[in-house]
């Protein structure tokens, strides 16, 4: 059976580099139909079919394609992707599933973007008692099926914990996410890569709601 969303990646890819060299308010406008049917739509669906699969409580998310630009120095108006997230229920820090179309990337991911004050503290915590280790054989787990690791925010470890901490590297964060990339030859099928993803995930966010 063929993916309902197959169409999806390609069509986006397409809007984005037309948009990329014309990134203006009017060329937006002139094609925000277009962008309504092939992007807006169907990412709104997939929203929808993820979410059933992932269980009651779970809240999504489509980012608006308008960029915030009062404190950038690039003041072209749109993004030029496509993101959307599922909040994942069970927890109180963010954790969320994430998927991402750019104009040289397509990307499942999953994590806490970035963690406040309170949950910070809580996840050092949690580092540096026995979940550590739980923590890190999740995440190495992931490493080994060829999941990205984001780069720890921190070029040192914080005090009080010892610079010679053994999870110095999770420490040393202020938010957690791993990456999956998807290659050309699944772009045609988004679905089975989101739920595949979702399924090597579910460890991760199990015990990320229990360690914050």
């Amino acid at each position: 059976m063929s993916d309902p969303f197959s169409q999806l990646i390609p069509e986006a890819r397409a809007f984005l580099t037309e948009l990329s060299q014309n990134n203006a308010r009017d060329w937006f406008n002139d094609h925000k139909p277009r962008y309504e049917a092939q992007l807006k739509t169907p990412a709104l669906h997939l929203l929808d079919q993820i979410a059933a699969q992932i269980g009651d409580g779970v809240t999504t998310k489509l980012f608006r394609p308008q960029r915030d630009v009062r404190f950038s120095k690039d003041k072209t108006p749109y993004n030029t992707h496509l993101h959307m997230l599922w909040m994942i229920p069970g927890g109180r820090a963010g954790t969320a599933l994430f998927f991402g179309i750019g104009l040289d990337y397509v990307s499942v991911g999953g994590g806490i973007m970035g963690f406040d004050k309170t949950t910070l503290t809580d996840w050092r915590t949690s580092v540096d008692g026995p979940m550590g280790a739980e923590l890190a054989d999740v995440i190495n787990a992931l490493i080994v099926k060829n999941f990205r690791l984001s780069e720890p925010e921190l070029k040192r470890v914080p005090a009080p914990y010892d610079k010679e901490h053994p999870h110095g590297d999770l420490l040393r964060r202020k938010s957690l996410t791993l990456w999956c990339d998807l290659p050309d030859t699944r772009f045609d099928a988004p679905t089975g890569a989101i739920t595949e993803t979702l399924n090597n995930l579910r460890p991760l966010f199990s015990v990320l709601n229990l360690a914050l």
